[in-house]
């Protein structure tokens, strides 16, 4: 049950706009939350710093969070990064050290204002949680602690640009979500004259993205650079680490709770990439209380027992059916007070003949070409849970994989981990990918996917150092799924799927592979979980508690469809999504805004290199006599030698074309 709160221990006053001056005199935009006495009672503060405009992009979903806990006694401080909303500056490029710099002098400022009471704390959901660790392992002096959720600690191998060595098609989705973002104007009514100006900079000079992330297709030192897993002592705050099983960046949230050295705690619940007091699939959770009980620990040493409970607080998933869209799913909270889990067993399942038993493992042979159009069940690689965005029944691309079952389960069997499959695997290119999958079968046959991973067998040995494959060559690698947590019934089976392709999740090889794997050297390894004493330690969360939102307007709603398409002569799989926000007026600031960005992904089953990725984006702002749209379009597509790249960027004020550029790019492949 929610409720809804009206009313905090301490009246809030709320200030639109801050402006926070930096040491090289640029000035970043604020919002601002405190208790109306906090100049003279001072209070912690709590900053969240991104770059999707305060005033529109988050304006909802910022009052879902900041007035709460502004009402319970802290500063709460929202900030637009240079280059983004009403901040100075031009934004060009994700985490650099601009970025992180301007994030320790943002927290030292904020320490010494009079309202504060030195202490301070960093929250981000996703680009916050990243640079709220990254700013972390930098060690500001007044930061004690940070809620880190849907986050990375490795900006390569767990991020939205590779998968196992494997360019995956959102590091071009992001970008376009970037390059749009980076073409909207600040707002006149806040920076007065020089909007225009500061616009046309933004429209000039914040570059196409996609091409720096191509650029770096092995883990260099671009990638590197804000991955706090190159040095996990770096960070020595208090860290609580957030996320759900349903999002594409929970696999971090057990290597932090291993490797940090400073207080640590960790939630990960069923929930998509969003905070999880405001997230699908429920049920929701009282977040925010819980916030606060690490926020008053931390921040302000009050003694409130969020680090007398089990470390990690776990949701062990039910089975479910395979939907696209849950608005809850069932399941129960585990406990474990360290990572591995001791409750954890490592069980062996050799891969015999399209059979998973734990008997031994015979002199077999299997070979697989998948169509190129296997990964149509996928849904998003990052789930939000708003719209059928999940992974629906697995048996279509089953069909063009090579499958392993176990037998029906005689008793339930729970996991908790990372699935890894052992492959021993030769192929007949130099280039091969293999995509592999773990399902829950029903005995009906329908198949829900649980995990997954993928390898480019070129980074068999190393992400850094990736080497061509000998043809006919056998290979041992492993490919490591994502984190679960898991009950797979009694009287269903355990399935693992390889493919040697997987869109429009991952780019092709450049050449159609054929790989051989060999049942002696191969077995599925699973994370089986027993009984825990820790389970009982656990106190039942939080109530859920949300205030009041934000006034806003609905004058066009929006809407999202997904289609697949198939031409009969050719075989070739079309796949539109299309994501229209509508138009909604923000009352409180009289500003119209409406966004539309497209996918269309297609292929041939047996070329990839028809392999085709576009995506569009349209962005629109208005009050009266002043409108702004902004059209964004970028294509990818690729040789066996390189990836091609064409861009347009076109702007309107009031109707007329005022700004428009164009990109054609070309990049090598290096074993990709």
């Amino acid at each position: 049950m929610t409720v809804i709160v009206k009313s905090f221990p301490r009246s809030v006053r709320e200030i639109e706009t801050m402006w926070i001056t930096l040491s090289d005199g640029a000035r970043l935009a604020a919002r601002v939350w405190m208790p109306d006495d906090a100049e003279t009672n001072p209070v912690p503060a709590i900053l969240e710093y991104l770059p999707y405009r305060r005033r529109d992009g988050t304006a909802t979903r910022d009052a879902l969070m900041h007035p709460y806990i502004a009402g319970h006694g802290y500063a709460c401080i929202r900030v637009d990064q240079r280059g983004s909303g009403d901040s100075d500056g031009v934004l060009v490029d994700e985490y650099l050290a601009q970025e992180l710099n301007d994030g320790v002098e943002i927290i030292a400022w904020i320490a010494r204002q009079k309202w504060c009471s030195g202490n301070v704390g960093m929250i981000g959901n996703s680009w916050g949680g990243f640079n709220g660790l990254q700013i972390a392992a930098l060690r500001p002096p007044a930061l004690k602690a940070i809620i880190t959720s849907c986050s990375t600690d490795d900006r390569y191998a767990d991020d939205v640009h590779y998968m196992g060595g494997c360019v995956i098609n959102d590091n071009l989705r992001w970008a376009s979500t970037m390059f749009s973002h980076n073409a909207r104007p600040p707002d006149p009514t806040v920076v007065g004259e020089r909007w225009r100006d500061m616009w046309m900079d933004r429209l000039e000079n914040s570059g196409l993205w996609v091409k720096n992330w191509l650029e770096h297709q092995r883990r260099d030192e671009f990638w590197k650079h804000g991955s706090v897993c190159e040095d996990y002592s770096k960070i020595q705050c208090a860290v609580y680490a957030i996320g759900g099983w349903a999002d594409a960046y929970t696999n971090a949230i057990p290597r932090l709770m291993e490797n940090l050295s400073g207080p640590k705690k960790a939630m990960i619940g069923q929930w998509a990439h969003r905070y999880p007091h405001m997230a699908n699939p429920g049920p929701p959770v009282g977040f925010l209380k819980e916030a606060l009980r690490w926020w008053d620990k931390w921040l302000k040493g009050v003694e409130t027992g969020v680090m007398d409970e089990p470390m990690m607080r776990i949701w062990m998933q039910e089975s479910v059916p395979p939907q696209t869209f849950y608005k809850e799913l069932p399941g129960r909270w585990v406990a474990e007070p360290s990572w591995p889990p001791p409750s954890v067993t490592p069980t062996r399942y050799s891969m015999n003949a399209g059979r998973l038993s734990t008997g031994p493992a015979r002199a077999e042979a299997s070979s697989i070409r998948s169509p190129q159009t296997v990964g149509q069940t996928i849904g998003k690689w990052c789930p939000y849970g708003l719209f059928p965005d999940m992974p629906g029944d697995q048996r279509d691309d089953d069909g063009g994989s090579l499958v392993f079952d176990t037998e029906p389960l005689a008793q339930a069997v729970e996991i908790m981990g990372a699935p890894i499959v052992e492959l021993e695997v030769s192929s007949d290119k130099p280039q091969a990918l293999v995509a592999v999958r773990l399902s829950n079968v029903y005995p009906g046959g329908a198949a829900t996917r649980i995990s997954y991973g993928l390898l480019n067998l070129t980074h068999r040995d190393s992400h850094e150092t990736p080497a061509p494959l000998a043809p006919g060559k056998p290979y041992r690698v492993k490919v490591k799924l994502n984190d679960m947590a898991q009950v797979f019934p009694a009287g269903h089976r355990i399935r693992v799927s390889i493919s040697t392709t997987y869109w429009p999740l991952a780019w092709p090889s450049p050449e159609a592979a054929t790989l051989t794997i060999r049942s002696e050297g191969s077995a599925l390894v699973l994370p089986v979980r027993g009984a825990s004493p820790h389970d009982a330690k656990l106190k039942p969360l939080p109530p859920h508690e949300l205030p009041e939102v934000l006034k806003t307007t609905t004058i066009k709603k929006g809407e999202v469809t997904q289609t697949h398409t198939r031409d009969r002569p050719t075989g070739a799989l079309r796949y539109v999504f299309v994501n229209d926000s509508g138009t909604t007026l923000i009352d409180g600031i009289g500003l119209e805004t409406s966004s539309r960005m497209q996918d269309d992904f297609s292929i041939h089953p047996s070329e990839p290199s028809q392999a085709r990725a576009e995506v569009t984006s349209k962005s629109r702002y208005a009050r009266k006599d002043w409108e702004i749209e902004t059209e964004c379009r970028t294509v990818m597509t690729a040789t066996p030698t390189s990836f091609e790249l064409d861009a347009t960027l076109d702007a309107f004020e009031n109707g007329v074309r005022v700004f428009a550029k164009n990109w054609k790019e070309s990049i090598p492949r290096d074993n990709v």
